[in-house]
C-alpha cells in the first residue's frame, strides 16, 4: 500500500472500527437455525459496505445454505494480476456465555484489543481488506490490482456447499492469486505468511445403553454406565507418548523434513508466551519429540470438544443415563505452519 493510502487509513481509523463494530454486532451462528435471519443480515450488510467502498459489482450468489458474498473490482486491466480474498461472515456459537467478560455480540474494546465473537474468526481479518480497498479508492482513485472477494457463510460448520459453488462459478472465480483471511500472525509487529493448513474431520458420535435412564442404587453393577464406557474409549484414543492411537493414523502424514524444522525454529514462539496465553501452569508435553510450534501447526491432532450426557446441574443426582454424545475434531494429513516474511 503506498503511503497516501496509508494516511487515509490511519485517518479513518475510527471510522473503520466503527464500521467493524457494526458487522461484529450481527449474530451470524452459522450452526444455529434460530439465526439464519441473523446470517441473511451480516450477508446483506457486507454487500451494502462493498458498494459503499466502490466496488463495481456486490452481489449475493445463492447455495443450499447460506449465500456467498460475492464482490468485484477488475478495472486495473488485463495486464494487472487479479487477487482473490477469502473470508467468512459465519461466526462460533458463544457458550458458555457466562464466562465472557463483555457481551459477545456488543463489541468492547480492551487494552487496545475488540473483543467480540467474530472479531478475530473471520470478521476482523476479511474486513481489513475492505478498510483497505477504500483507502486505494480514496487516496489513490483505484487499488492498483484487480480485485475479487468471496465472503462464505458456512466456514464454522464445514464450507458444505462451497466445494459446489466453486465449481459451478469456476469462470467468476478465476484469479492470479488467493489471500485467505483466516489465519492468524504471530503478533502485531512481525509480518506472517502461513503456507499450508491440515484438514479438519469433525464428528459426533453416541453411546447407547439402557433403554432409559437408570437409578444407579438399583441398577449399578449391572449396568454398563455409559459414561464410563465414553470415557474408557476416549482414553484410549491417545499412548503415553502423547501419539493417536487410532490404527493407521499417521500412515498419509507428510514428515517433517530438516530444512523444514530449521525454518520453524526461526520463528519467535515463547512457550513461556503460549503458557500465560492459555493460564495453564505448564505446556502439556504432547507428542514426544515436537516442538510446541511443530505441535500446533504441523502435526495432526484429535481433540475432544464435548460430552453430554448424565446429570450435570447443581445438586444431586444419582442416575446411569441412557445415553451419551461426545463431539470430537481430527486436524491431520496436510502440513500447517507458519514463517516469518523476509523483507
Amino acid at each position: 500500500m503506498s503511503q497516501s493510502a496509508l494516511d487515509f487509513a490511519k485517518a479513518h481509523q475510527t471510522d473503520n472500527l466503527n464500521h467493524l463494530i457494526e458487522c461484529l454486532r450481527i449474530p451470524s451462528i452459522s450452526t444455529s437455525q434460530e439465526h439464519r435471519a441473523d446470517m441473511q443480515r451480516a450477508a446483506d450488510w457486507l454487500v451494502a459496505r462493498m458498494r459503499e467502498i466502490g466496488l463495481s459489482r456486490a452481489e449475493l450468489l445463492p447455495t443450499p445454505g447460506p449465500p456467498v458474498v460475492y464482490a468485484e473490482w477488475l478495472e486495473a486491466g488485463p495486464q494487472a494480476p487479479t487477487v482473490l480474498i477469502y473470508g467468512h461472515y459465519d461466526v462460533q456459537p458463544t457458550d458458555p456465555d457466562e464466562e465472557w467478560l463483555s457481551p459477545p455480540f456488543e463489541p468492547t474494546l480492551r487494552h487496545n484489543s475488540l473483543y467480540a465473537r467474530g472479531s478475530g474468526d473471520n470478521k476482523g481479518q476479511h474486513y481489513a481488506h475492505l478498510a483497505a480497498t477504500e483507502a486505494f479508492f480514496r487516496a489513490q482513485g483505484a487499488p492498483p490490482i484487480n480485485l475479487k472477494f468471496l465472503i462464505e457463510g458456512e466456514e464454522e460448520i464445514g464450507s458444505l456447499n462451497l466445494d459446489a459453488f466453486i465449481q459451478q462459478y469456476a469462470h467468476l472465480l478465476a484469479c492470479d492469486a488467493v489471500l485467505i483471511s483466516d489465519t492468524e500472525m504471530l503478533n502485531a509487529q512481525t509480518p506472517t505468511i502461513t503456507y499450508g493448513v491440515r484438514g479438519l474431520v469433525y464428528m459426533e458420535f453416541e453411546v447407547q445403553g439402557p433403554a432409559q435412564d437408570l437409578h444407579s442404587g438399583s441398577y449399578g453393577g449391572v449396568a454398563h454406565n455409559p459414561l464410563q464406557a465414553t470415557v474408557e474409549m476416549l482414553a484410549a484414543l491417545h499412548d503415553d507418548q502423547g501419539r493417536v492411537a487410532i490404527p493407521g493414523f499417521y500412515d498419509r502424514v507428510r514428515p517433517l523434513g530438516d530444512a523444514e524444522r530449521a525454518e520453524l525454529r526461526r520463528v519467535p514462539v515463547d512457550a513461556e508466551v503460549l503458557r500465560k496465553e492459555m493460564g495453564v501452569p505448564a505446556l502439556w508435553t504432547g507428542e514426544i519429540g515436537y516442538t510446541p510450534l511443530e505441535r500446533i501447526s504441523a502435526r495432526p491432532t484429535l481433540e475432544i470438544h464435548g460430552i453430554r450426557g448424565g446429570f450435570v446441574s447443581e445438586g444431586q443426582k444419582t442416575v446411569i443415563p441412557a445415553k451419551t454424545v461426545t463431539k470430537m475434531r481430527i486436524a491431520k494429513a496436510f502440513k500447517d505452519a507458519v514463517v516469518p516474511h523476509k523483507k
